[in-house]
């Protein structure tokens, strides 16, 4: 209500005012703020910058340092690729060991066996259930207190077929089916 009643050229005044006012006060502002000072030229600034730098330079010290031990990493991973693949071939070659020392055995304990079958210690022992027909002879040197008999089987010793107290060296006796051996003081007779 108050610009009705005023004349037209007052109206235009406070236009006028008011937009210098505005044009004023941005260009008071403009000016101030080129006027400032550089804010690169503060100490914060100044004391961030050698932050900055530090920390740099403490990227490229790490960033050397890993691209150093990738590498070593690298060579490292290699040996002991290496060393594993000598340790599997050393694994196979002990397989391989194994299988023959075990192959040695088995035959070493069949020849122990069959030795055993064909050894023969004081005792009567039945031809053909008790040992295998064949030549026996003594496995050592006999003293004079050897002696041994072939009987007829089922006779109970009373059927002596052949017998005899050698008094020494290594003697020699050949058994067949339905005889009887008895040994005493002779040590042990092997099948030849």
């Amino acid at each position: 209500m108050l610009e009705e009643e005023l004349p037209e050229p007052k109206r235009k005044r406070r236009w006028l005012g008011r937009t210098t006012a505005v044009v004023l006060l941005v260009g008071v502002g403009a000016v101030s703020g080129v006027l400032l000072t550089d804010p690169t030229a503060s100490e914060e600034y100044k004391v961030l910058a050698a932050e900055l730098e530090e920390a740099i330079g403490d990227y490229q010290d790490l960033d050397a340092r890993y691209v150093r031990l990738s590498a070593g990493m690298s060579s490292r991973e290699d040996a002991v690729a290496e060393k594993e693949e000598a340790q599997i071939a050393q694994g196979l070659e002990l397989v391989k060991r194994e299988e023959a020392v075990k192959a040695r055995e088995e035959a070493v304990t069949g020849a122990e066996k069959e030795k055993a079958a064909n050894t023969v210690s004081d005792g009567t022992w039945t031809v053909g259930r008790d040992i295998t027909p064949g030549t026996y002879r003594s496995s050592g040197e006999v003293g004079s207190r050897c002696y041994w008999a072939v009987l007829r089987s089922g006779s109970n010793g009373a059927d002596i077929l052949e017998n005899d107290i050698p008094g020494g060296g290594r003697p020699v006796v050949t058994l067949a089916e339905g005889q009887d051996f008895n040994t005493a003081r002779c040590g042990t007779w092997e099948k030849q």
